[in-house]
């Protein structure tokens, strides 16, 4: 019996509707020709939006969309819905004509699904934690516990602003480090491909050049030589091999967590990023902690979302040691004394705010520290790579150069 319920119910619940993008032209009530786009089920809905806002339509016509497959949804997506979704119910919207709005308003159609999905659970009854907790891809523990305990205290509003803060926080973390590791990466990527083409297409010109000399070759020049003729003999072997072993990295990254961990140690320690990813992680361990605390969500639970949420295997494996022993009855502080990673000062705020029982609020400060830190800490380091990056791309290129014109200046010297 409760089994027909629960299929009764889940068949009476109501689909969120497929939408589609609409180029309209009509009249305003000054007869003046006035033309938009929107988005909708289908045209009669479009015509009838018209009509209630004073529009007489002239023509509708359904936007054809030519992207192959729907596109993705980010966490900038996600950050962006949060902030929406709290501004609405601040200005005292209703939860389902909030998601409505936001729903039907979003770019992404991928994202528009997902929005008027949750929706249409609401309307069948399902609260929103549970609603989200339906789609873990996009809405981790952390964001669903923060939207249970606004739900529960009826402050879902304030928690909602709370988590957009939280969001919109940690995305600009996010890109901070981004912008730390691509550029870099992308310039020498860029580099070694003109080093390839000169390899494969520039050096063999000069090879038949040099042959026509009758004369031994400079040993950098030879060297170079080789390197071409080894690229050239080679380049489907070394390309498959590229190839395969990016797909055996990155399967080993996705199952095996000790690799990771390696991996994660491994960059914390080296001495240009390790810094950075070190005041990352406490930014976004502070920021969490205080979000979820902040919100009365116990420490015990509130720990179990902040090692996922730190961006780091090596800090995540020390947030749950620490949880372990806060669960033994431990005070934050003296859980984290037992950890290396954290510096003095963070152990001394928590102190503070244990003490004076305002652990949230500095918290808070320590994150606010950190996330200036990461932001410092990437000028410093675009700064300083900019020099960088251009003394290898000259070493590269300027060696090759300088190795096909050697054998050029010995004949010049020679005659």
């Amino acid at each position: 019996m409760a089994t027909k319920t629960a299929a009764a119910r889940k068949a009476a619940k109501p689909k969120a509707e497929k939408t589609y993008e609409y180029a309209w032209t009509g009249t305003d009530r000054r007869g003046k020709k006035i033309k938009g786009k929107m988005r909708a089920a289908n045209d009669a809905i479009v015509r009838a939006d018209l009509r209630r806002q004073g529009v007489t339509p002239i023509k509708v016509q359904k936007l054809l969309s030519f992207s192959i497959g729907k596109p993705k949804i980010t966490t900038g997506d996600i950050a962006v819905f949060s902030r929406q979704l709290a501004t609405m119910m601040k200005a005292g919207v209703p939860l389902v004509q909030a998601l409505d709005i936001v729903g039907k308003g979003h770019n992404n159609p991928s994202m528009q699904e997902l929005i008027l999905d949750i929706k249409a659970d609401i309307e069948g009854g399902t609260s929103l934690t549970n609603a989200l907790r339906k789609h873990p891809l996009y809405f981790d523990d952390l964001f669903c516990n923060l939207v249970e305990a606004g739900e529960h205290a009826g402050v879902l509003e304030t928690l909602l602003d709370r988590i957009a803060t939280y969001k919109e926080k940690t995305e600009s973390i996010k890109k901070k480090i981004k912008k730390a590791l691509v550029y870099p990466a992308a310039v020498l990527s860029v580099g070694v491909l003109v080093t390839a083409i000169i390899l494969i297409f520039v050096v063999p010109v000069f090879e038949e050049l040099f042959q026509s000399f009758g004369s031994d070759l400079p040993a950098f020049t030879q060297l170079i030589v080789d390197m071409s003729r080894y690229v050239r003999d080679n380049w489907v072997f070394l390309i498959l091999g590229l190839a395969a072993a990016i797909i055996i990295m990155s399967n080993i990254w996705k199952r095996s967590p000790k690799f990771r961990e390696i991996i994660d140690r491994m960059m914390l320690k080296s001495p240009v990023f390790g810094s950075i990813m070190h005041k990352s992680a406490l930014a976004r361990f502070a920021r969490t902690t205080s979000t979820m605390f902040a919100a009365g969500v116990p420490m015990v639970e509130a720990l179990d979302s902040v090692a996922g949420a730190t961006g780091s295997v090596v800090y995540g494996n020390a947030v749950r040691e620490m949880r372990e022993g806060i669960a033994t009855g431990q005070s934050l502080r003296l859980t984290m004394e037992q950890q290396p990673l954290f510096p003095h000062m963070v152990k001394q705020m928590v102190a503070i705010g244990e003490e004076s029982g305002s652990l949230d609020e500095m918290l808070g400060k320590v994150a606010d520290f950190y996330e200036e830190e990461v932001d410092n800490a990437v000028d410093a380091l675009s700064s300083l790579m900019e020099p960088m990056i251009m003394v290898i791309l000259g070493t590269l290129v300027g060696g090759l150069v300088i190795a096909m014109y050697l054998p050029i200046f010995k004949l010049g010297a020679a005659i």
